[in-house]
């Protein structure tokens, strides 16, 4: 069974390798791109693909929200799988919370179209802040009437990849072998990597444990540095985002064991309604969200210091909403 899927935010600079990557899907029938500006271009490039997923673009206008609302509602129609990579990306010297006044609007908008047009449709979340976005589309969804919490995903799979790759450096291990949770949120020390618990084992000091989560936490600051002002991390975030996409679709299709780590609804940690935690899927969505495990005394102390920032960041995405 194939699948429709929209990539909402389809010409920027994580959309257009994301929309690659999804047409590349065997379990993509069709693929439904939607932008403000550019898209034609994309759907005419990405559709000479030799894959059989069809290809159909649609534009919105920046300067008319009703053109926008119309061209969104069309690509919406029948999707199950709607991915959200739109917005501003990071310049140097920003924080993530700096995009949140562009962002959260942009988020809050698709939300509303998905809610409208496809509510059953699961929905992944790239754009950043994704520790305040995905509160912005639960609330989206909650004044909707639309909202089940299994099917609402913030994508925090890059920052797994990103550790996987890490620490096969570190262990010389094929970075595909490696099995790292990655917990928290998706900004800074919200980002936590359970060292600890990492197979094969790190076998390294504390300090280097240290050194290593913090360049877990900051990669993505290390991307955007290192292109200048020329962009974030769009090809690794695309590849991570593809790969969650393909973790949906599988569970969609019915196929069992499918886990991955995704920032959700969820009561692992008290006083923290939302928190990114492996996730076992089904054609339902998620079916169980898996606890900590062990932790050592730094990531318990981690995991403290994080609470309040994690907390504020899903508190700003309520109120935006519902200001």
């Amino acid at each position: 069974m194939g699948f429709k899927v929209a990539v909402l935010g389809a010409s920027g600079g994580i959309g257009q390798p994301l929309s690659l990557l999804l047409k590349m899907n065997s379990y993509v029938d069709a693929l439904s791109l939607y932008d403000v500006v550019g898209t034609p271009g994309v759907g005419a490039d990405v559709g000479h693909i030799d894959s059989p997923a069809k290809v159909e673009a649609f534009v919105g206008d920046m300067n008319d929200a009703a053109k926008s609302e119309a061209a969104l509602e069309k690509a919406l129609q029948g999707v199950h799988l709607a991915v959200i990579p739109a917005g501003v990306p990071r310049k140097p010297g920003m924080t993530r919370d700096d995009l949140f006044n562009i962002n959260a609007g942009i988020v809050a908008g698709l939300a509303k179209g998905i809610a409208k047009t496809c509510p059953d449709a699961w929905v992944a979340i790239i754009s950043n802040p994704v520790n305040s976005t995905v509160p912005i589309v639960a609330e989206v969804f909650k004044a909707a009437g639309t909202h089940d919490p299994k099917k609402v995903l913030g994508v925090t799979k890059l920052d797994v990849v990103r550790a996987k790759a890490f620490i096969g450096q570190i262990t010389g291990t094929d970075p595909r072998e490696v099995d790292i949770p990655v917990v928290g949120g998706h900004a800074g020390v919200t980002i936590l990597p359970l060292l600890s618990q990492s197979k094969p084992a790190v076998d390294i000091s504390q300090e280097d444990a240290k050194k290593l989560t913090q360049r877990i936490q900051n990669a993505g600051t290390e991307v955007v540095e290192a292109k200048a002002g020329k962009g974030s991390a769009t090809l690794s975030m695309a590849y991570a985002a593809a790969a969650f996409a393909e973790s949906c679709l599988k569970a969609m299709a019915g196929e069992s064991g499918v886990t991955d780590y995704a920032y959700v609804e969820s009561s692992v940690v008290d006083g923290l309604s939302f928190f990114a935690s492996k996730v076992q899927l089904g054609p339902g969505g998620i079916e169980k969200i898996e606890g900590l495990g062990d932790l050592n005394d730094y990531e318990r102390e981690s995991l403290e210091g994080l609470k309040s920032e994690l907390a504020g960041s899903i508190k700003k995405g309520v109120e935006f909403v519902n200001k």
